[in-house]
């Protein structure tokens, strides 16, 4: 997070600081018993906390933000049944300081600790277990939304049901979240047992995801689109279990500061030559194919927290994080294609990670995750460049059926939004009348959005 940034500019950002918008007015929230009265505001409002957000999604143009990320406090733990309340701008790295001395931990995290509760459930965030346990959204047992109207709502599967499902993945766009309570996962160490492997292409990748899903609860792979054609496809795939051998393990101390990218780098710092060199020394970084090793739940879930601001590197125009989703059905010869196109364009992605959603439904209305192979990419902004590769890759996964992560879009069009999640009528039903984003206001106006560079 940078909240000193945010304060000195007086505006938030996403973490792929695109696009570059200015809110009409920043107010701060200190007490969740003492809201300002939201009807007052001529201009929509939308919650925002540490902006970890890629897109516009957490970002309203010309409008309110309500800067909810002072509600940070634990409200109960139930160290029997792994229950735990505490207020929405607590985050997961908070919680997990908590937890984890207490033997459990998140249910479903994605790849930063660095975000809210309450940005977990409008954003019904996944990770690297989904196949086995759904969305953080799946979790969540119940929360309170404050509605611009006055009317604090206690929603959960049985109460106030719709606006449960309404609000998870529900883009901040339902009213503010006060507080939730979400089950935990107990576990026997910090320490989990991980498998990384080296495939050669998709087939491969192919075969390990089918042989691991049964017996390992993570699964996630870093693999290569830009290069030559025996090198696109392939890459590492980690699997993971938690520890549970009865070894005795000592918390990890932060005895040292954590790297940090201090300024903007150049735009052409990250380009095809720098890009394929790092995918081909790490790559062959390790020299056998098969290494197992105990490690850290921090370096396994969370390798990039270790660098802060690495957003910066991508320099001031930021960057555009990519990531879809295609139905298993033909999904490796799509995928092939996608990585095929990416590697041509010469638009190398630094991080590329792929990995299989499993079936497990989330209780969200516009939840992203479904049955089928995802792949999350990052793309420095080269303005017009990038994004003609952008629409190529839309009209690939639109000619598959797939969908994009709203949580993680800068440029969708509102025609590829209201096609893969044709619930959002449905859902706008839930919206509270005072409430919107830059993402909402783009994906469903008719005419669309012009692209700003």
């Amino acid at each position: 997070m940078d909240k000193n940034k945010m304060a000195a500019n007086n505006h938030p950002q996403s973490w792929g600081r695109f696009p570059q918008v200015r809110p009409e007015r920043v107010v701060p929230v200190y007490w969740r018993d003492e809201i300002p009265d939201l009807a007052m505001f001529e201009r929509p409002v939308l919650p925002y906390a540490y902006g970890r957000s890629y897109g516009d999604s957490c970002l309203n143009e010309d409008g309110i933000t309500l800067d909810v990320s002072n509600l940070r406090h634990f409200l109960s733990f139930d160290e029997e049944q792994g229950l735990l309340c505490c207020e929405a701008g607590v985050t997961l790295a908070e919680v997990l300081d908590v937890i984890v001395p207490r033997g459990w931990f998140l249910p479903v995290t994605p790849g930063t600790k660095y975000v809210s509760i309450g940005g977990a459930i409008a954003n019904d965030v996944h990770g690297k277990n989904h196949h086995k346990a759904g969305t953080f959204g799946c979790h969540v047992t119940r929360f309170e939304l404050l509605r611009s109207d006055g009317q604090r709502l206690i929603c959960s599967p049985t109460e106030n049901s719709e606006f449960f499902r309404a609000t998870i993945g529900g883009l901040g766009l339902t009213g503010v979240i006060l507080w939730a309570e979400f089950r935990l996962k107990r576990i026997h160490s910090p320490l989990i047992v991980m498998d990384r492997i080296r495939f050669s292409s998709l087939d491969e990748y192919r075969e390990l995801a089918t042989a691991s899903d049964r017996d390992f609860e993570y699964t996630v792979s870093w693999v290569v689109c830009l290069g030559s054609k025996n090198e696109v496809g392939r890459g590492f795939f980690m699997r993971g279990n938690h520890d549970t051998s009865t070894r005795r393990v000592v918390q990890r101390r932060r005895s040292r500061l954590p790297l940090t990218v201090p300024f903007d780098f150049p735009s052409f710092t990250l380009n095809r030559l720098s890009i394929h060199a790092f995918n081909r020394l790490y790559y062959h970084a390790q020299s056998v194919k098969h290494v197992r090793k105990t490690v850290h739940y921090d370096s396994f879930f969370y390798p990039l927290d270790a660098i802060h601001h690495w957003n910066r590197m991508y320099g001031k125009r930021g960057f555009f994080q990519y990531q879809f989703v295609v139905p298993f059905e033909g999904g490796y010869e799509v995928m092939q294609a996608i990585m095929n196109c990416i590697s041509r364009s010469g638009e190398g992605s630094f991080l590329t990670v792929l990995k299989s959603f499993g079936d497990v439904e989330s209780p969200g209305m516009l939840s992203f995750p479904r049955p089928g192979l995802t792949l999350a990419l990052d793309f420095a902004n080269h303005g017009t460049k990038t994004l003609r590769l952008l629409d190529r890759l839309d009209a690939m996964v639109r000619e598959a059926g797939g969908c994009i992560y709203p949580a993680k879009d800068a440029r969708m069009r509102a025609d590829d939004f209201q096609r893969a999640y044709p619930q959002w009528k449905t859902f706008e039903q839930y919206i509270d009348p005072k409430f919107s984003s830059s993402f909402w206001r783009r994906v469903t106006r008719e005419n669309g959005w012009e692209k700003k560079i």
